[in-house]
């Protein structure tokens, strides 16, 4: 079915802005690009400033007086705007730089409209801030959440904030994990829309204030308005004080990791970490 679904205006905005920023990392790839150290090992391309200046080209032409920050440029307008755009041109840089597809490009809203874009797919997964779907050569489906891959993406990326109480690796060895799940790692939130689209059965990984960063709150929003589970990693909300983040197909694979995580955490009121 072509075009069924009524989204809104914004997620109109989103769609085109990240779609257009999909179409720079991709038209890109493979180049021997200039690199743009950020330190602590992290960096940037050119095709990710490129990506950013695209799509920001196509929020101010529809949005003039939004406000955006991008993870390249910064904050532009109040940060504290009641429409804020953020923009991650390209998640996944790193594996962008070494030849890796598994890359995606975000764009969000505050409490509204985002889309993850996967650039060599050509999927954008989207959300209205009530429905969700996937839009794939005109092509509009609802996304619908399943466990039945069996597969669970965890990102092992430092730093590691809730440590040694939780850490992402450790749950890979855990012999109910083993016995239920197999693990990926993506470390991209490419892995958050293949969650709403029923690709993999969940997503792990720590943080601090996740769903206003500009990395996964496209993700975030795209996998509550599909329906999936989305906590911290203490089963709490994700907010600016929340930490980590657990997406879930499902209710009964999220009580499962979170039976898993709280094995690791320490119990309140002792020193000791509880071995799995």
């Amino acid at each position: 079915m072509i075009n069924s679904y009524a989204s809104t205006d914004d997620a109109e905005v989103a769609i085109a802005a990240a779609h257009a920023g999909a179409a720079v990392v991709r038209n890109m790839y493979g180049q021997q690009l200039s690199r743009i150290d950020k330190g602590a090992g992290d960096f940037a391309t050119a095709a990710d400033v490129e990506a950013e200046r695209t799509i920001l080209g196509v929020i101010r032409a529809a949005r003039p007086h939004d406000a955006v920050l991008g993870e390249e440029g910064g904050q532009q307008g109040a940060v504290a705007a009641v429409r804020q755009w953020w923009v991650d041109p390209l998640c996944g840089t790193l594996n962008y730089a070494a030849g890796n597809m598994l890359v995606a490009v975000n764009v969000a809203l505050r409490n509204g409209a985002a889309a993850v874009a996967d650039p060599f797919s050509g999927e954008v997964f989207c959300t209205d801030g009530e429905a969700a779907w996937v839009r794939h050569r005109g092509v509009d489906a609802e996304l619908a959440p399943t466990p039945a891959t069996r597969l669970v993406d965890v990102n092992l990326d430092p730093p590691f904030p809730s440590a040694p109480g939780f850490r992402a690796v450790d749950l890979l060895a855990h012999p109910r994990f083993v016995e239920r799940f197999r693990p990926r790692v993506v470390s991209t939130t490419l892995a958050l829309a293949w969650v709403a689209a029923g690709k993999r059965a969940a997503y792990v990984t720590d943080g601090v204030g996740l769903s206003e960063s500009v990395h996964f709150a496209a993700g975030i929003a795209v996998c509550r308005a599909a329906g999936c589970v989305v906590t911290g990693i203490d089963g709490g909300p994700i907010g600016q004080a929340g930490r980590g983040l657990v997406v879930a197909a499902d209710a009964e694979t999220h009580e499962l990791l979170m039976s898993m995580i709280g094995s690791r955490r320490k119990f309140e009121g002792s020193s000791e970490v509880v071995r799995m």
